[in-house]
């Protein structure tokens, strides 16, 4: 039966979206999918395919993005950026991460259903509903992809529960600049079967060099959530009432934390609350911190 549901999620946003056409005027909508319902690492390989080069796995300093100067533009400058916010993004892989999970209590029960009949399953977008399944925390595995010359071209972040090791999240970073805007946008997608979930978040500078990055929802074409389905041959992608903030920043203990709020429309759904620190592993690097 739940095979039949995802059939019917993707009729659905067949039916709700528009078609687009992801070789032409709508290649920034391009993204990774699975071939199968469990995602996992899966699409890895076929990502690197697309780009014509190929994935690099357990790369010491793997970052989301190689360079924060490529997001650079009017009214944003990656330099006015705290050292620690730019060395966590570009490597990532020398980071440690415990999570909290805040849910309201009118979403919880959709989140749980959604978590049950789709993220759990698929082992995607499995938003943790209850405090202890990250108890133990997340591990985080950074994974490279390049293009033929051997430049990076986008980042898999995989995060997985350090207790039972189920996949959480496993998303592709990259930047792009969406139509029609001033500068590049931190995009992620998380590739499902036939499709997949991404995500356009402008990066802004705020207080003492912490960084926000969001998503407000402005339509089809600019920063906000999107959703793409592959069916009969053809393309489909529809906006999402997604609105996410994330910022990132020091506090006063000289600790690295990130608060992330997800709403529907403008009711805040859930929270989460991130607490980053250095791998022990990070000693054996031999870059220093800029």
């Amino acid at each position: 039966m739940r095979p039949g549901i995802d059939l019917l999620t993707r009729k659905w946003w067949r039916a709700v979206g528009r078609r687009v056409d992801l070789a032409g005027e709508h290649a920034w909508l391009a993204g990774p999918v699975s071939r199968g319902p469990v995602v996992r690492d899966g699409w890895l390989a076929d990502e690197a395919a697309r780009s014509g080069g190929q994935v690099h796995e357990d790369v010491p300093g793997a970052g989301l993005v190689p360079h924060f100067a490529a997001l650079d533009g009017p009214g944003f400058d990656s330099a006015a950026l705290a050292p620690e916010v730019r060395d966590f993004y570009e490597h990532t892989s020398d980071w440690r991460m415990e999570v909290w999970t805040g849910w309201r209590a009118a979403f919880w029960p959709g989140g749980e259903l959604v978590s049950r009949l789709f993220g759990r399953r698929v082992e995607q977008l499995a938003l943790p509903t209850r405090p202890l399944d990250v108890a133990r925390g997340m591990e985080s595995r950074v994974s490279l992809i390049t293009d033929a010359r051997g430049a990076q071209v986008a980042a898999a972040w995989l995060r997985t529960l350090r207790a039972t090791g189920e996949y959480v999240y496993s998303g592709c970073y990259s930047h792009r600049r969406l139509p029609g805007a001033d500068r590049p946008a931190v995009h992620v997608a998380f590739p499902l079967e036939h499709g997949n979930v991404q995500v356009f978040l402008r990066p802004e500078v705020g207080a003492n060099g912490s960084l926000w990055l969001r998503s407000p929802g402005e339509g089809f074409g600019g920063h906000g959530a999107y959703v793409v389905v592959q069916d009969g041959g053809s393309a489909f992608a529809a906006t999402l009432p997604i609105r996410e903030d994330f910022q990132v920043y020091v506090d006063p203990e000289s600790v690295l934390r990130c608060d992330h709020r997800l709403r529907l429309w403008s009711a805040e759904a859930v929270a989460l609350h991130y607490r980053l620190e250095p791998d022990r592993r990070r000693a054996l690097r031999t870059d220093t911190l800029l």
